[in-house]
């Protein structure tokens, strides 16, 4: 094995022997075994061609049962492939086609970033990207829709509306002052919740408004007494505003004195990380329900590999809205592990 893998591998390059007696286009040998494919972009990754034994599984296919080749490709060609790779990370970092998107932001940048991504995937595509193309570009530039904060002193600024538009007005549940307990004494998570507020169908999350919000400690105090002993809640559980309770388990958790949202996980008696805070939650959950629009569409759901990419997406998506979100250095990440959990039928 001989393949080249230059630093932090931006370019991989292979040899005719590391590509196998199978691959005979001219143009797809010529990419890998002249300027190399790119080993650090998104959404596709071709790091893997790496190492021993790398590129020959990546490289082949069944030449002696054709039935998988029936499926739709990914791409025309693998030039072609790179070309959508290449746009795609021009877009998560602003750059080349992209580069006037840089310092824009809202629902109008998203949809006309969409709009430039879509046009690059349908060439050489009849006009009708496959499947995966299609929700990367549906995706990818919803992290454009909300700005940097700077007016509501939290992680972003989101669009105003932005939830109304996606959950229906009636479907957005905004707290009054006497609703908030004095625990949560940070001032930008309490205007978020009384003038943004938090979905209420959020797909994976249920707010809690039958009550006023209340700590960790007030809620097992009022509403299970004695059944999860004190000595097991986390430090500060006075100072942990429970905002309700996530579908998949856990439950969102506001630091009344930062804003950091944790989620807390019962049967783990453990807090983990989760969003930045309240404005990164809250676009997390519209992220996720714009994702679910799009795979509902007819004709456009994903099976098999297209998941993981879509998870991958997902997760690229998420952490250009909020790095915290898909923290890398934790061991375990509750945003994360659900988009990874194509068993579980997330996406």
């Amino acid at each position: 094995m001989s393949t080249t893998c230059t630093a932090a591998t931006a370019a991989i390059t292979l040899t005719e022997a590391d590509l196998g007696p199978y691959v005979t286009h001219a143009s797809t040998c010529r990419r890998p075994t002249g300027p190399g494919l790119p080993g650090d972009t998104v959404p596709f990754d071709f790091a893997e061609l790496c190492g021993e034994g790398g590129a020959r599984p990546a490289a082949y296919f069944f030449h002696d049962r054709p039935d998988p080749m029936d499926r739709r490709p990914l791409a025309p060609s693998l030039p072609t492939l790179v070309r959508f790779a290449a746009v795609t990370d021009e877009l998560a970092g602003l750059r080349g086609q992209f580069a006037a998107r840089a310092g824009r932001c809202g629902t109008e940048a998203a949809a006309r970033a969409t709009r430039l991504l879509l046009a690059v995937f349908e060439e050489g595509a009849d006009g009708a990207p496959a499947p995966f193309r299609r929700m990367a570009a549906l995706i990818r530039p919803l992290a454009l829709a909300a700005g940097p904060g700077t007016a509501s002193g939290l992680a972003l600024d989101l669009p105003v509306r932005l939830l109304d538009r996606e959950f229906g007005r009636g479907g957005v549940v905004r707290f009054e002052e006497v609703d908030l307990p004095a625990a949560l004494t940070h001032e930008p998570t309490r205007r978020f919740l009384c003038g943004t507020g938090l979905p209420e169908d959020g797909f994976l999350f249920r707010p809690d408004t039958e009550l006023p919000l209340r700590t960790l400690t007030e809620y097992y105090a009022d509403e299970r007494p004695g059944e999860f002993p004190a000595g097991r809640l986390p430090a500060r559980a006075d100072h942990l505003i429970r905002l309700g309770h996530l579908v998949e388990g856990g439950s969102p958790v506001v630091d009344g004195t930062t804003g950091t949202v944790w989620s807390w996980s019962e049967p783990e008696a453990v807090l983990h990380p989760l969003n930045t805070d309240v404005s990164t939650f809250a676009s997390t959950l519209w992220l996720l329900r714009r994702e679910r629009a799009a795979d509902e569409e007819p004709g456009h759901a994903l099976t098999g590999e297209a998941c993981d990419r879509l998870a991958m997406t997902m997760i690229q998506a998420l952490s250009s809205l909020d790095p915290a979100g898909t923290a890398t250095d934790a061991d375990w990440h509750y945003w994360t592990e659900l988009f990874r959990d194509e068993a579980g039928g997330v996406l």
